[in-house]
């Protein structure tokens, strides 16, 4: 995790994308909000997508390693904000959002009591092979039951370039969701024509699915 902070500190960020992702546009509906409803945001960084669950009527609880990254979230989209303190977080405060800035294996279900969904764009695919298991066996302790996961991922030749992002494929997102949740694939495509970086590199493909998730009672 601490490379994480280094890329931040470097500017080396191209997962970072300025526009709203369009799967989460295309498949917000399997989160089931009504207006208000709380969406967790792990390993958020700056991430856009926050401002579209604010614009909407939702709040936000995000969880970032690197204060860099949270701090440019406020000023570039021009929100006061105040931190206070926290368990073992710096915790960001702002209206209808709130980011916790430290370790997200450090958080538990007081957290995040509040939560009606989770939106993973780039946090599973983010982790190598060894802390994926073991960041949805987390998630499964602090999400509340029956609440909602809107999953990203993206899969590729791993032998190919190396991540991250990590190649992450359906066989494996059953695996590591396989108890204590229910979990479909709403879409899989390769999108290698719009991914010039994996073009350069000769990529034979790029797969990018989205999974809805829910956490099943205990």
């Amino acid at each position: 995790m601490t490379n994480w902070i280094q890329r931040w500190n470097s500017n080396k960020t191209g997962w970072h994308k300025n526009t709203i992702n369009t799967r989460l546009l295309e498949f917000i509906n399997c989160l089931a909000l009504q207006k208000g409803d709380t969406v967790f945001v792990p390993l958020c960084g700056k991430s856009r997508d926050m401002m579209y669950f604010l614009e909407h009527g939702y709040k936000v609880v995000g969880v970032e390693l690197s204060a860099l990254a949270i701090e440019a979230f406020f000023v570039e989209n021009n929100i006061e904000y105040f931190v206070q303190k926290m368990d073992k977080f710096n915790v960001y405060n702002a209206q209808n959002i709130c980011i916790f800035c430290g370790n997200y294996f450090n958080l538990d279900v007081t957290h995040l009591n509040m939560i009606s969904a989770v939106y993973d764009r780039a946090s599973l695919i983010a982790l190598p092979a060894d802390l994926r298991a073991k960041y949805t066996q987390h998630l499964y302790v602090i999400m509340p039951n029956n609440c909602r996961m809107l999953l990203l991922t993206l899969n590729y030749p791993q032998s190919q370039i190396s991540g991250p992002p990590y190649a992450v494929n359906e066989a494996e997102v059953a695996l590591l969701f396989k108890t204590g949740f229910e979990c479909e694939q709403l879409q899989c495509f390769d999108d290698i024509q719009n991914e010039l970086k994996y073009q350069q590199a000769n990529i034979d493909f790029i797969e990018k699915a989205s999974y809805c998730i829910r956490k099943t009672k205990e």
